[in-house]
């Protein structure tokens, strides 16, 4: 326990008293993300709206089987479209959460949801959540993209600390997190009950130390030369942040 605290932990100093504090930040604050299209090569993301998005991203999140893609939400499966584009209609231009659309540049059409939360400008931290990626974005170079285009959007905006966190079960969510580059932190307990089941919340985080070395990777991988002709990846992304460490 004494080693991963050490690991974790940021430089501190001792002040006049004896006590140990953290260091002085030379930091001017950050701003709250302004709700506006991020795009990419292979995906954009829009501001979430009920006629641009709802009818595309009911059909393409009510594919899987059992609903798979919504266990470890807190909202989720719908019953039908009426009731999807309710909750729609009333989350799309929130701040906060604040919702965003992620669209195949190639054909225009929605293909999953993703969000910032706990946006809290004046501690520089904020979080990306309510991911749901539809079969077509799953383990694809736009979902990959997508992360890395709200990961640089909330560092230009001046973030200290991206999180990420999901419920510890979530395997693929916690692997994902491990494979962007995010550092695991930590197990909050019982921290929820999630759909009458006990969530154990995993933490995560990138910070802005952290952010170059992390966007040097990522923008390497998403280089085409990196795919081939069926969009196959030649190299993990994993090999791009070992050059990079």
């Amino acid at each position: 326990m004494r080693a991963d605290w050490d690991a974790l932990a940021q430089p501190a100093q001792m002040n006049a008293n004896g006590q140990m504090v953290g260091m002085p930040v030379d930091w001017r604050g950050a701003s709250h993300p302004p709700q506006v299209l991020l795009s990419g090569r292979y995906c954009r993301l829009e501001p979430l709206s009920a006629e641009r998005h709802g009818a595309q991203l009911f059909d393409a999140l009510h594919r899987l089987p059992g609903g798979a893609n919504w266990t470890y939400l807190s909202h989720g499966p719908f019953a039908g479209p009426g009731d999807w584009l309710e909750w729609v209609g009333a989350n799309a231009g929130s701040d906060d959460p604040q919702f965003y659309a992620i669209v195949d540049q190639a054909d225009g059409v929605a293909i999953g949801l993703a969000s910032y939360l706990r946006i809290a400008p004046a501690d520089g931290s904020i979080e990306v959540g309510f991911l749901n990626f539809s079969p077509r974005l799953q383990r694809s170079r736009l979902a990959t993209e997508a992360m890395y285009l709200m990961m640089r959007n909330a560092f230009e905006l001046g973030y200290r600390r991206y999180e990420w966190k999901c419920d510890a079960q979530n395997a693929p969510s916690v692997k994902a997190a491990l494979r962007l580059g995010f550092t695991f932190e930590g197990l909050f307990r019982q921290a929820r009950v999630n759909k009458g089941r006990n969530r154990d919340t995993a933490w995560f985080s990138i910070l802005d130390g952290e952010w170059p070395a992390r966007r040097q990777a990522l923008e390497a991988w998403l280089e085409p030369k990196n795919f081939d002709a069926d969009g196959r990846q030649r190299q993990p992304l994993a090999r791009f942040a070992a050059m990079r460490e």
